[in-house]
């Protein structure tokens, strides 16, 4: 029996964890799938399974993301044989090595990125997926000029190359649409047989909470306010819609940022858990929000 597929990165926000919530509102039957802000993928991937759509657009504004997607379907065999390098030479050295081995391979994927040499892509989301495997937390950041900055884990034996799990990712993928851009860029795709799944940067519960750097763009409380309208622009066309976000009551009972933004819709508050932060402790229990046109299936 074949495994199913998950996501090929750690991704900061990533729904594996509240999969069986958001099952609950996908449409009886999906012909088309969009997905505007894909990131890790594990709506994705748990939708080209289980609903088999015909028509899939996924999009992201962090390019070097798309690209490794990209670069997972159409040259599989390619990037499996850089990672399976990469992970032999990880564990034939010591954690020093490694060590000096991953920001060797920082600097060379920077380099990568900040060229654009189109020629160097499938070398790029090798080096895209190892710094994801290794890096602290599986986080992506970049600084000002664009360049990935975050530091080396310790990890002792990560999972560097996953070539069953990435096998089947392609498959999946060989009928996905992908572009890099603003996921308001989607809606030429997006009619009333569409089924949309977005996951945006969350609003943060704090100030100092502000994590939106998965690529070079911020995301701003105007841009929730300029999205909201964008969602309820392609309800008004049709479209069934799912929206993830944080829950401002969290920390402030009163702020109804999101319950007055979307007053036309319906919003459920979930449980989750918070799997990224610099203290341990504060990794725990949270409410989130989704928000949709359409009834859950209980």
């Amino acid at each position: 029996m074949q495994s199913a597929a998950h996501p090929f990165v750690k991704w900061a926000g990533g729904k594996t964890q509240l999969l069986p919530e958001i099952r609950k509102h996908y449409p009886q039957e999906i012909k088309k799938y969009c997905e505007p802000f894909v990131g890790g993928g594990a709506v994705l991937f748990d939708v080209l399974q289980k609903c088999r759509p015909e028509e899939v657009l996924v999009n992201d504004v962090n390019a070097e993301l798309i690209n490794t997607y990209s670069q997972i379907k159409s040259d599989c065999n390619l990037l499996i044989e850089q990672l399976s390098e990469l992970q032999q030479k990880y564990k034939s050295q010591t954690l020093e090595k490694n060590k000096i081995l991953f920001y060797e391979k920082r600097l060379r994927y920077n380099e990568l990125k900040l060229s654009k040499n189109d020629a160097e892509n499938l070398e790029k989301a090798a080096l895209f997926i190892f710094l994801n495997k290794t890096c602290f937390n599986g986080l992506y950041r970049v600084n000002k000029k664009g360049e990935f900055n975050v530091p080396f884990n310790n990890a002792k034996n990560p999972l560097i190359c996953d070539d069953e799990n990435l096998k089947i990712c392609s498959k999946l993928l060989q009928n996905v649409q992908m572009k890099t851009g603003d996921y308001s860029d989607c809606k030429y795709f997006i009619d009333s047989e569409t089924f949309v799944y977005l996951d945006p940067p969350y609003r943060p519960l704090t100030q100092t909470a502000a994590f939106t750097s998965y690529s070079e763009n911020q995301f701003s409380e105007k841009d929730q306010i300029e999205l909201g309208k964008f969602i309820t622009e392609i309800s008004t066309k049709g479209a069934k819609v799912l929206a993830s976000n944080s829950d401002p009551k969290n920390t402030n009972e009163n702020d109804n940022f999101f319950d007055e933004l979307y007053s036309n819709f319906s919003i459920e508050r979930i449980s989750a858990s918070r799997m990224i932060n610099s203290n341990a402790k504060k990794r725990g229990a949270i409410s989130e929000l989704l928000i949709s046109n359409i009834a859950s299936v209980f």
